[in-house]
């Protein structure tokens, strides 16, 4: 069977994604359409699961809270239902993948691995008579908050967000993305260490108060920490977003002062930003055609 090389699939979807070849095999469309992201299935496929990720990051929050046990049993039940969705996305991305293993070994298939397994993880254990402790249910659920770098997908440089934003406006929503995932992993993290031991730590709130506190360099000091973990904990969050933030932002202003770029699809590499006057890829030196130009400028 032939298979779809990745650049040929977003050669296809950058030049006319409605005019692809109807003679795939279904792992080739299954592949084409859970990283398409301008035809109106893969557009929708990409919203549904950034929207099922935010509904699985708010239970995350949500459950840190006070609740009756009815409401309880029914986030538990939504976010299983949310889960087992993932499941079939990873294994439909699993399936169409050209070379499987290197789909295993990449970073963002990594990523939605552990999205998935604390909860699967909980859902296995009483069927093997196993029924964990309080402690160990809290250390699986420490893993949980890491579900938020599953948006990182959707702004990686081939996605450019439903590829409708630019390059530069696509660094900004990395910077942002990246602030949020330094105070929402950390606060995921100081809950879990001082919840048990601290008196002012009662939720997810209370943790992102002092995770916001922290990375300013405010400290109030209404809020500390009182366990060793706790102290680990802030002085990573410090340390993060000291060197992460800063470098976003570095980013932000090199891409602004540069030169003008338009979006060239090369036939050699699938490299799509290059110079406004460039006639052959920064990357691989093929000639870019022409007819490979698109109207789109990066301003």
């Amino acid at each position: 069977m032939q298979s779809t090389h990745p650049h040929n699939i977003s050669i296809c979807m950058s030049e006319k994604p409605d005019k692809c070849p109807g003679n795939r095999s279904l792992r080739e469309t299954i592949q084409f359409y859970m990283i398409d992201f301008q035809t109106p299935l893969g557009r929708a496929i990409d919203i549904a699961i950034i929207a099922l990720n935010i509904m699985v990051v708010a239970l995350f929050v949500i459950e840190t809270y006070p609740l009756p046990p009815s409401v309880s049993l029914m986030l538990w039940r939504l976010e299983v239902a949310i889960i087992f969705i993932f499941v079939i996305e990873y294994l439909l991305r699993f399936y169409g993948a050209p070379d499987r293993w290197s789909y295993i070994k990449d970073t963002y298939s990594m990523i939605d691995l552990v999205a998935i397994m604390p909860t699967l993880i909980l859902l296995v254990l009483p069927l093997f008579g196993v029924y964990a402790d309080l402690r160990f249910i809290q250390t699986i659920r420490i893993i949980t908050v890491f579900r938020i770098f599953r948006f990182l997908r959707f702004i990686a440089e081939d996605h450019l967000l439903f590829g409708i934003i630019s390059l530069k406006m696509l660094n900004v929503a990395r910077l942002v993305a990246t602030v949020i995932i330094i105070f929402f992993i950390y606060s995921g993290l100081f809950y879990f260490a001082e919840s048990p031991v601290n008196p002012d730590v009662n939720n997810f709130g209370d943790a992102f108060y002092f995770t916001v506190i922290a990375v300013a360099t405010v400290g109030f000091g209404d809020i500390v920490p009182v366990s060793g973990a706790g102290r680990l904990v802030t002085l990573m969050m410090i340390i993060s977003g000291i060197i992460l933030i800063p470098i976003q932002v570095s980013r932000i202003f090199r891409e602004w002062i540069s030169a003008p770029r338009k979006r060239y699809t090369c036939s050699g590499c699938g490299q799509e930003w290059h110079e406004e006057d460039a006639r052959y890829c920064r990357m691989c030196g093929s000639p870019l055609e022409e007819s490979a130009v698109s109207q789109e400028t990066d301003q």
